[in-house]
């Protein structure tokens, strides 16, 4: 029973791999066109986008379904779009400048667009080395207000993304759309249940 219940869990890890597998697929097989390096970039930067969304999804798809079994999936795709990112993060340190940190350095000075996605990696990977029970329990209410801050990293992510392409906008617009709709939610329901707290006490006084 135990196992039937995280079948899902356990599907759902296996599945989030298949693009990873995918991308080496088209490195060894020279898949990846005329420029594989930002083609590299590209694939692993979207694919930490799109995790990212998915992290960003859960609480509005739990809050309507009332299914409290989605607090692992959030988990889980945070740390993908951890993995992801960080690989997003190896690729332009390594493949694409072979760690000339004086070259880097200059890039980093030269292209703002890039500042917003070191702050988008900085809080996805605060969130990734916090995710442990035990880190939730060390740092109390503390490690709530940390994990929001993946709103700011999502902004971030879509700006950075934003700004480095010069072609065609409509995948990132797509991202962006879906993050706004997200976000809008979330401070929905912020209002909706500040509003709740702050008619409670005048129901008690008229009781």
């Amino acid at each position: 029973m135990i196992l039937r219940s995280k079948t899902p869990l356990l599907f759902t890890l296996v599945s989030c791999l298949i693009p990873l597998l995918w991308l080496f697929a088209d490195i060894a097989l020279n898949n990846l066109g005329s420029n594989p390096i930002q083609a590299l970039h590209i694939r692993l930067g979207d694919w930490s986008l799109r995790f990212l969304c998915l992290t960003l999804a859960i609480t509005p798809i739990q809050m309507v379904t009332k299914w409290r079994g989605m607090a692992s999936y959030r988990q889980l795709f945070g740390l993908y779009a951890f993995l992801y990112g960080t690989l997003h993060l190896l690729t332009y340190l390594v493949v694409d400048n072979n760690l000339e940190w004086s070259l880097i350095g200059t890039d980093i000075l030269e292209s703002p667009y890039i500042w917003f996605g070191v702050l988008a990696y900085v809080i996805v990977f605060l969130l990734g080395v916090t995710t442990s029970k035990w880190s939730k329990k060390r740092l109390g209410k503390t490690w709530k207000k940390l994990h929001r801050f993946v709103y700011v990293a999502s902004v971030a992510a879509i700006i950075h993304y934003f700004w480095q392409l010069k072609g065609n906008l409509a995948e990132p617009l797509l991202y962006l759309i879906i993050i706004f709709f997200l976000l809008s939610f979330r401070v929905l329901t912020w209002v909706m249940n500040r509003q709740k707290k702050l008619n409670k006490p005048q129901n008690l006084r008229l009781m």
